[in-house]
């Protein structure tokens, strides 16, 4: 009770509520998005902290993930072209560590098939990471010759998830 007979909520120092640490780690996520896109640089891993709540994030694979994660487009890098059979073929692979999907929301119709012409730019795919959907891009275009990645399918950074002839 306060002083002038009214219930106090009160929370005992350095003890956050439950609907408080949501709060507080939506905003610790909003900076780091924030953070990330500002960044000139690749990014391998982010702490934020704010009173006795930390949220860190840090991607895994060896190599920097250099776009941010806002859900826009984020072009996959083409692998080198493997030696044999498959000389002129490459690899559109993955640009970050999460969720591959092939189609823009269940159900629908996949992004591309084996057989499909894509062009530069093309999306290809979705890599869900973080809640975040991130649209994967073809670099070059070609003939789809093959699909690597299944549908749904956590993947890691720089693998490969269709294959590419040159068209």
């Amino acid at each position: 009770m306060s002083a002038g007979g009214a219930p106090v909520d009160t929370v005992p120092a350095g003890v956050e509520s439950a609907s408080g640490v949501d709060a507080v780690l939506a905003g610790l996520r909003r900076h780091a998005r924030d953070l990330v896109a500002e960044l000139a640089g690749p990014v391998r891993r982010v702490r934020l902290r704010s009173g006795d709540t930390v949220l860190e994030v840090e991607w895994h694979g060896g190599a920097p993930v250099d776009a941010p994660p806002g859900g826009g487009p984020v072009a996959a890098r083409p692998a080198p072209p493997p030696a044999g059979d498959d000389a002129g073929r490459y690899a559109v692979c993955s640009p970050i560590v999460g969720t591959f999907y092939r189609a823009p929301e269940p159900g629908a119709a996949p992004f591309v098939a084996v057989g499909d012409l894509v062009r530069p730019g093309q999306v290809i795919g979705i890599v869900e990471a973080m809640k975040l959907m991130n649209e994967v891009t073809a670099e070059r275009g070609g003939r789809v010759a093959e699909v690597i990645a299944a549908d749904g399918q956590p993947v890691e950074y720089d693998q490969p998830l269709l294959a590419l002839d040159p068209a």
